[in-house]
């Protein structure tokens, strides 16, 4: 297909929530990157400091596959997924999402208890409460683990998300 570079494509997230059996914090993104959309896994971009920090918090190697991405996950009982299902957007840029689509989370949260939901930057944060924002259960808005919000460091961000574990 001959497309333009800033044309909006509609895409879908293609790829389950990924829930360990004891998990109590889920951590909600917007939508996958272009790189976590074909990995078919989470925060898959090289530059994407979320498995850092994450193993920061909780001191953990920083997992270098998807097995111990996983792994990582289960020992911290956490769990992630996005906010959107499906959108219209260019490449990886949130600034760039249209005609979204929420997952169904009301589901998922009858079928497993989380004690805290954590949405990865103001995107997740702006789509969780335009869908879910009536959903009781407490949630901390963090700053993004994305390579686009360069002006935090990695350390500044593992400061700030160790909030996920107080």
């Amino acid at each position: 297909m001959n497309r333009q570079k800033n044309t909006p494509e509609r895409d879908s997230h293609g790829f389950p929530e990924y829930v360990p059996e004891r998990s109590e914090i889920l951590i909600l993104g917007s939508f996958p990157s272009v790189k976590s959309r074909a990995e078919e896994f989470y925060y898959a971009h090289p530059r994407n400091r979320f498995w850092r920090v994450l193993s920061g918090i909780y001191g953990f190697p920083v997992p270098e596959n998807l097995s111990q991405k996983k792994e990582l996950l289960d020992k911290c009982g956490v769990a992630l997924w996005d906010v959107l299902e499906s959108c219209e957007i260019v490449g990886s840029s949130d600034l760039s999402i249209k005609n979204a689509v929420p997952v169904d989370l009301r589901a998922l949260l009858k079928s497993h208890d989380f004690r805290l939901i954590v949405l990865n930057g103001k995107t997740a944060e702006r789509l969780y409460l335009k869908h879910f924002g009536d959903i009781s259960l407490p949630r901390i808005s963090l700053p993004s683990t994305s390579p686009a919000n360069a002006s935090w460091s990695c350390e500044r961000l593992i400061d700030e998300w160790k909030k996920i574990i107080i």
